[in-house]
């Protein structure tokens, strides 16, 4: 299981400042993936500010735990097959390191699939981080968004610079999974 700190900023944009960041920065090629979000029957990771994922990309997948840290998200990864992923859609979440940290923080067996959402993502190298564009789909919703992946909390003047040059406001960005469970229990659901 590989375990690292997440520090990143993030800043929902119109579709006209995506394509204008786009263009300015070149970043590429844009690569579709797909976020397969778990949770229990009552949200337990959700209601303890975790979430768990599979993520597929370029035929790889991946199970990710994000957990809060004292600075940013600690990330647990671990990576899976394509029968893994095809096994936990179904209902069969394979056992692993991440899954018994996850029953750490949510001590049931089952765990469900609740959701999926799909990101067309590039990245850039930028001023000793990394700047990601995303455009997301889910729920028969989609949003642009930019994020600055940092080394530290300094990024954040750094990401601020970026959004001032280009005059965007800065509107904080809810993480994806926080979108998308908003996007799917709007209607009073958890």
């Amino acid at each position: 299981m590989n375990q690292e700190i997440e520090i990143e900023f993030k800043c929902l944009l119109s579709k006209e400042q995506f394509e204008q960041l786009v263009e300015s920065f070149q970043p590429g090629p844009f690569a579709t993936q797909h976020n397969h979000y778990f949770d229990t029957a009552d949200f337990s990771l959700k209601e303890a500010g975790a979430a768990l994922r599979i993520r597929e990309k370029k035929g790889c997948a991946e199970m990710t735990l994000k957990e809060p840290a004292e600075v940013g998200l600690l990330e647990s990864t671990v990576a899976l097959s394509i029968d893994d992923v095809t096994a936990a859609l179904s209902g069969a979440i394979p056992d692993n390191d991440v899954m018994a940290t996850a029953r750490k923080r949510a001590p049931v067996n089952e765990f469900l699939h609740f959701g999926t959402l799909s990101t067309s993502r590039a990245e850039v190298e930028y001023k000793g981080g990394a700047l990601v564009f995303d455009h997301s789909t889910y729920v028969n919703q989609e949003d642009y968004e930019i994020e600055y992946e940092a080394k530290d909390l300094s990024g954040e003047q750094t990401f601020l610079a970026l959004l001032n040059s280009f005059n965007i406001e800065y509107k904080p960005a809810k993480n994806k999974i926080r979108r998308f469970y908003d996007a799917q229990f709007q209607n009073g659901g958890h």
